[in-house]
């Protein structure tokens, strides 16, 4: 088997991944909602494993991240946790459990670390909710950002398009991912925005800065696993590489194994008590 496998077995910590940005070593991440695809990708050697709202697409079927709740976030945090040995797992905190109420915002953020044993947590948004950012880690649970295309944001901005391409908009990303880092949050996730203005950001930051669809400039990447194993098909933005063809793989095991229960194929002999 070709590939990189991490000889570290040490626990990835906040700690170890500004550590990695300073060494200039790239910083890995991959989504993960289950127990057997968690565990998949933790012995592969990654660095961070993200319990995405982005569940609420690829396995609970709905078009935006917005219906994700706080239960059904903690359920799939809690199942990949149980999997994890070495990477750092970041849970987001889904939408409407933390704008605006940053009381909630903390109840919200405790509920999540208390009951699924997470590492950290990630939250869309800069200065609008910084108030709550700083609440959740003056108890001492690590927080990642995430500016640029914020998917919780979708109504607002009506469209999945690249975002901060004008000046206004790349100011206030910056002034946001400064803001962010004065906080003590431990890193910024950056999603569909120019790789020149992502370069920008992670040379100006100490913290680790984690892109999508951001450039090669940034200090790790980050891709959700059904689309770069290539399970899920119809979504082919450019930053997204597929390395396997999992749907066709599947698809032609599953007929296969149609095909001999129906031919009395399957159990034969040897399959049988």
């Amino acid at each position: 088997m070709s590939g990189y496998i991490s000889d570290d077995t040490r626990k990835v910590t906040t700690h170890r991944l500004i550590e990695m940005k300073q060494r200039s070593e790239k910083i890995s991440m991959l989504t993960a909602y289950d127990y057997t695809m968690a565990k998949i990708v933790d012995g592969a050697g990654m660095d961070v494993i993200l319990v995405g709202d982005s569940a609420s697409n690829v396995m609970a079927g709905n078009v935006t991240t917005l219906p994700m709740t706080l239960e059904q976030m903690i359920y799939h945090a809690k199942s990949v946790v149980r999997a994890v040995k070495r990477a750092m797992v970041v849970v987001d905190m889904p939408f409407g459990t933390y704008q605006g109420n940053s009381k909630e915002g903390l109840a919200s953020a405790i509920r999540i670390m208390k009951e699924s044993h997470a590492d950290a947590l990630k939250l869309e948004g800069g200065e609008e909710i910084l108030e709550t950012v700083n609440r959740i880690l003056s108890a001492g649970i690590p927080i990642m950002g995430h500016l640029g295309l914020m998917p919780q944001s979708i109504n607002k901005y009506g469209t999945y398009t690249v975002r901060a391409k004008d000046n206004k908009e790349a100011e206030k990303l910056i002034r946001d991912a400064h803001l962010l880092e004065e906080s003590g949050c431990f890193g910024i996730v950056l999603e569909k925005i120019p790789a020149a203005l992502a370069a920008r950001v992670a040379s100006e930051l100490t913290i680790p800065i984690i892109g999508i669809g951001a450039g090669g400039q940034v200090d790790g990447q980050v891709l959700v696993i059904q689309d770069m194993l290539g399970m899920s098909q119809g979504f082919s933005p450019r930053f997204l590489r597929r390395y396997a063809d999992l749907n066709t793989i599947m698809s032609n095991a599953i007929g296969q194994y149609i095909a001999d229960v129906k031919s009395s194929d399957f159990p034969n002999e040897t399959e049988q008590y």
